[in-house]
């Protein structure tokens, strides 16, 4: 392709709407152009790079033994309804009437239209297993679209879905898709990580996420550099040792706080550390008031509560609601005498007692607290968020904490949608069973923004090349030099004949503009063509990930080029 017949409009300020890297650089590079809130136009060079992760995503999945499939991207509200999503998904799901009254739904995802496909289609264990995937666009009507392709509303994903008979051979299900996306992820060129998640709105008994690693990744990942463990935040696991015999102590009292409503503000006040002090925080959970208590310096993790208790939805007791469950001002709240609200403790708590906690009174706590004699706690788990240098639950060593961005999760979903869309088959015996399901999904769009998160410097973009729109900028500084015309003509044919996808920028531009441009649009290997290369028959060459120049000879080009194409691959730990 020639860029002066090539559509690629690039921008030389960052319009204001961007905020983070990779939509800023998506938009300035032309690639993508935006519609309206968390809605884009994939433009040719966009296109070309979601077309390239798409097919890598493809390829792997065929291999990993998974067909293609293309399910409606409208679902009809029944099968929702059927399968109890309906209301509990949220307000993200876009749901509209039709001419014919009939609810429907813009899919994020498909667990409902494949369940019912296979329901009517599979009857015997003898058609088990079945993996079926597609590769389309989805619609989640996020509250607040940002970050370009990100959190979009309007996003491209791939997702497969696992049918089989028995959990032997949903779990040789689950591990080749996490094998197979491991595959994708290195065939990228990505840095990436595999760390065990919570399944959120999706479901299922356990999942994993992959992260490609990022400073400016949303997510935080915990991970052990002593051995393969890694989960994020959610899910990290918190090391606890056992409880012990605790010394007894002396009867709680109340003392007086006047205006101290934190954590710090009570440490400094009754001059003692916050690891004394347990936060009592009030949540209503489908409805019900629950409190949660965790150690003054530790902070809740709000989805381990979520899934200890099976709540649908949860979220903070507002102020007026704290008010009338404590009958005292926020701040004040305590586990003592919390009449009406169930206590959940973090395991933590059950290794110390002599607690301060709020007094459930304006202005006072209460000291020498032992949570087990004064309150009634249902239970002492794992509820905290996990901090860095706490060992790790495999084995031992500190934790660390690193930034990543999700862009794909793999689910062993068991029986969920199977029990509830009625999905059987007859085993060996004649008899039925549920189908043991498992869920797949890559963002393939969000794969190019995080590519670009992790690599990008202060030109633009450094794709890798299996993600580059083009493989190769070659750069004619001489575009009414006939000699240097002829010899840029040559060398386009010839690397595009041998399979590497060659853009060649024959514009009337500045050399200046041909270079910011090609840096810009972070094609891996740039090569410039000028009236003194020719003279002297090279032809320059730059790196684009390390900013290596060098040169090349016009005289066995082709040779000489593929044998230092494979050093630059190299340097991607591509094969």
């Amino acid at each position: 392709m020639r860029l002066s017949r090539y559509y690629a409009p690039t921008l030389k300020e960052t319009p204001a709407e961007a905020e983070v890297v990779s939509h800023k650089l998506l938009l300035r590079a032309g690639m993508i152009r935006k519609l309206t809130a968390g809605i884009y136009t994939y433009l040719p060079l966009g296109l070309k790079a979601l077309n390239n992760v798409a097919n890598i995503v493809r390829e792997e999945m065929d291999r990993a033994g998974a067909l293609e499939i293309l399910m409606p991207a409208v679902q009809p509200a029944d099968l929702w309804k059927e399968s109890g999503r309906w209301e509990f998904y949220g307000r993200e799901l876009l749901r509209f009437v039709d001419r014919h009254d009939r609810e429907s739904c813009l899919g994020p995802t498909h667990e409902e239209v494949v369940t019912d496909l296979v329901r009517h289609e599979i009857r015997s264990y003898r058609q088990l297993p079945v993996n079926l995937y597609q590769i389309q666009m989805k619609f989640r009507d996020e509250i607040r679209p940002r970050f370009g392709l990100m959190r979009g509303r309007e996003f491209v994903m791939k997702d497969a879905y696992s049918f089989d008979k028995d959990d032997a051979g949903a779990d040789a299900s689950y591990w080749a898709m996490y094998k197979a996306y491991a595959r994708i992820f290195e065939r990228l060129g990505l840095k990436f990580r595999a760390v065990s998640a919570d399944s959120g709105a999706i479901g299922g008994s356990f999942s994993h996420e992959f992260m490609v690693l990022a400073a400016t990744g949303e997510d935080t990942i915990a991970s052990c550099p002593a051995c393969d463990y890694g989960a994020n935040l959610e899910k990290a696991e918190a090391v606890c040792p056992p409880p012990g015999q605790l010394a007894p102590c002396p009867a709680a009292e109340t003392v007086a706080t006047p205006g101290k409503h934190t954590v710090e503000e009570v440490a400094a006040f009754l001059g003692v550390d916050a690891k004394k002090i347990v936060k009592t925080l009030l949540y209503v959970a489908d409805g019900k008031p629950v409190a949660a208590l965790v150690r003054g310096d530790r902070a809740l993790n709000e989805v381990k509560l979520k899934n200890l208790i099976d709540a649908k939805d949860l979220r903070l007791a507002s102020p007026e609601e704290v008010v009338a469950a404590t009958k005292a001002p926020v701040g004040f709240a305590g586990p003592v005498g919390l009449a009406g609200i169930t206590l959940y403790a973090d395991q933590e708590l059950a290794l110390e007692n002599g607690w301060i906690v709020g007094a459930n009174t304006a202005d006072a706590h209460l000291r020498q607290v032992d949570l087990s004699r004064d309150a009634k706690v249902a239970s002492f788990t794992d509820l905290r968020e996990v901090a860095p240098g706490d060992p790790c639950p495999k084995c031992g060593a500190a934790l660390a904490f690193t930034k990543g961005i999700e862009v794909g999760h793999v689910f062993k979903l068991g029986l969920k949608y199977s029990k509830a869309l009625n999905a059987t088959f007859l085993d060996e015996a004649g008899k039925e069973q549920f189908m043991i399901m498992g869920c797949y999904g890559i963002g393939v769009s969000r794969i190019v923004a995080a590519c670009i998160e992790q690599n990008n410097d202060e030109a633009g973009i450094v794709f890798p090349p299996p993600i580059a729109p083009f493989e190769v900028a070659l750069i004619n500084l001489g575009p009414k030099d006939e000699a240097a015309v002829a010899k840029a003509d040559e060398l386009y044919d010839a690397l595009n004949k041998a399979g590497v996808e060659t853009l060649l920028d024959d514009r009337d531009e500045r050399p200046g503009v041909k270079f910011k441009d090609a840096d810009l649009m972070g094609f891996p290997i740039q090569l410039t063509l000028g009236g003194k290369g020719l003279a002297r028959g090279i032809v320059e060459t730059k790196d684009r990930r390390t900013g290596e120049k060098g040169e090349l000879p016009l005289e066995g080009f082709l040779e000489a080029f593929m044998a230092w194409r494979e050093n630059v691959r190299q340097g991607w730990g591509l094969e």
